[in-house]
């Protein structure tokens, strides 16, 4: 007998507009999907097409000078877009993490990677000392960087693009989120890295009991990763099922 999967987000006739008298246009017109846990979700479509609008409002990234949001987002059972600020700030990062396509303007070039992984930790959890280094080192070997010598001592330019954004990836999950958002990020790495990113990715959805709403306009990269994929086309989902549905 199959289990009945458990939501963990659920979006409802989510419209997003802009708030500009002069160009009022709807940008995210009334979609509606779900993610349950321990799920990758993979939401795809053209530049443009409104994927990371959607992953921003899921997060509370948007200015609400400039946007204006209705329907609902649910996460754990509860309307995030109602919540304030300050509530927003306790989800983001230590609930829902994000992972984003540039890596580089992610990193403070002026500063060791160790330093800016414990700054992180410490942002979020008031864990000791060797709490965070024996965290920080899992981490490390679960996105395979246990390799590079010295990797905390060194800065973000000593590194290449691929380990830069494995090391996004030890930021994003260092508060054990329930839900990863990955924004395109293997755009920028070549055919090889990509492929070790997803793998990674994958085994890292089943040892961290993760769900991911991976984002990609790459029909197919997603048919490695995505148990579900949603079609996005001008703010709108055109078309959503499962990853074998959708491919054939």
């Amino acid at each position: 007998m199959k289990s009945k999967k458990e939501i963990l987000l659920e979006i409802n006739k989510l419209c997003i507009n802009t708030t500009e008298k002069s160009k009022l246009q709807n940008l995210i017109n009334n979609i509606s999907f779900t993610i349950n846990k321990n799920e990758i979700v993979a939401l795809i479509g053209e530049s443009g097409s409104g994927k990371s609008l959607t992953s921003l409002s899921i997060l509370g990234l948007l200015e609400k000078s400039k946007f204006n949001l209705s329907g609902e987002i649910r996460f754990n059972n509860k309307n995030i877009l109602n919540l304030d600020n300050n509530a927003m700030m306790k989800i983001r990062g230590s609930e829902i993490s994000m992972i984003f396509q540039e890596p580089m303007s992610a990193l403070n070039p002026t500063m060791k990677i160790g330093e800016q992984l414990f700054e992180v930790f410490k942002a979020h959890e008031n864990l000791s000392f060797e709490h965070t280094t024996e965290r920080i080192k899992k981490l490390i070997k679960k996105v395979k960087l246990d390799n590079v010598e010295n990797l905390l001592d060194k800065y973000p330019h000593q590194i290449s693009g691929g380990q830069k954004q494995r090391l996004m990836i030890v930021m994003a999950l260092s508060c054990n989120p329930q839900l990863l958002i990955a924004d395109e990020p293997t755009t920028a790495l070549d055919v090889t890295i990509q492929k070790e990113i997803i793998e990674i990715l994958k085994n890292l959805q089943k040892s961290e009991k993760l769900s991911i709403l991976f984002i990609s306009h790459d029909l197919r990269l997603v048919s490695n990763i995505s148990d579900n994929i949603l079609i996005m086309r001008n703010g709108k989902i055109i078309e959503q099922g499962s990853n074998k549905n959708i491919i054939n």
